[in-house]
């Protein structure tokens, strides 16, 4: 037993990532019932349906699980309200200042923890009084820190930063990188991408299959004027660096990049006009299998990586 697995009850210190799109009740109560703990991810749910899949997470599962809430959407009070009032034990709060809901979310007994991508951003966190931090490298998909600090670095400074329980992110998805994240100091991991490319995803199959398809090199960081997020290389992407040929200003940007993008590419399938939001580990991940699978694996991979290094 470690901090994280002591901290939330679990078997693993292994996180699946609350991603928009890709989180439902489904992948969080596999996760959970494989030794994790799974996330519902908020981000890309209306209250009413967050409040639904709160409550068919609880039915298919009896382990912890939690609720990932990027702070910066609009109707955040009511889905905090939701999150109380059905009983959520644990909340990954991210894209916000942690002052402003944790105390709430403690007050009301759930263990909080803050994304964050800079050490810089995990004090203020542990200063806010939250559980935990996930540090996450720019490895990772979907948004992420503007400063393109990679985990490898982040991680070690994070640490030497503060004394809470410390979860690494970006660009693990093995056995051998949780290990190495691990050894740098992290207490536990949170993947993403590889959670996407499970059976009980809620990404489409067109997605999850352009996901074991990306090789190395066919993601890329952009937009960082409105919020970075990085993207598959497909034609919206290419479509936006032709934009920034041009100069744009953030309302070009803006234009471009309209509404519900990322639901129509991650959740509806258009690989063509939809944001594609993996992570640089994509080139690592080469098949779609049930997440009971994916943990064994990556359990196994860990122990045995354990071993080779002690062997030195």
């Amino acid at each position: 037993m470690n901090r994280i697995t002591q901290l939330f009850n679990i078997q693993y210190p292994i996180i699946q990532g609350g991603m928009i799109w890709n989180s439902g009740y489904k992948l969080a109560s596999a996760v959970s019932n494989a030794g994790g703990l799974g996330l519902i991810g908020a981000g890309s749910m209306y209250p009413d349906v967050l409040r639904e899949h709160i409550q068919k997470c609880k039915k298919a599962t009896d382990k912890p699980f939690g609720v990932n809430v990027p702070m910066l959407y609009p109707n955040i009070e009511e889905i905090i309200q939701i999150i109380i009032e059905e009983g959520v034990k644990i909340v990954f709060t991210s894209a916000g200042n942690p002052k402003t809901w944790t105390s709430h979310l403690k007050a009301n007994g759930i263990t909080v923890v803050h994304v964050v991508s800079s050490s810089k951003f995990a004090l203020k966190a542990q200063e806010a009084g939250v559980d935990a931090v996930v540090a996450e490298g720019f490895e990772a998909g979907g948004h992420n820190g503007i400063e393109e600090t990679t985990t490898l670095t982040l991680i070690p400074m994070v640490k030497e930063n503060i004394s809470i329980p410390l979860i690494a992110a970006g660009g693990i998805a093995t056995g051998r990188g949780m290990l190495a994240a691990m050894v740098l100091g992290a207490d536990g991991v949170q993947m993403g991408s590889r959670f996407v490319a499970s059976t009980e995803s809620s990404a489409h199959d067109n997605f999850k299959k352009t996901v074991i398809e990306t090789g190395e090199g066919e993601t890329q960081l952009t937009l960082k004027e409105l919020a970075p997020v990085r993207l598959i290389k497909n034609k919206f992407y290419n479509d936006l660096q032709e934009l920034y040929t041009k100069c744009p200003t953030k309302e070009d940007l803006e234009t471009l990049l309209g509404k519900r993008r990322a639901k129509r590419g991650m959740f509806e399938g258009d690989l063509i006009e939809g944001e594609l939001e993996i992570g640089q580990i994509a080139g690592l991940i080469h098949d779609i299998k049930p997440v009971d699978e994916i943990i064994k694996e990556i359990i196994t991979e860990f122990e045995l990586a354990k071993k080779e290094v002690t062997t030195f």
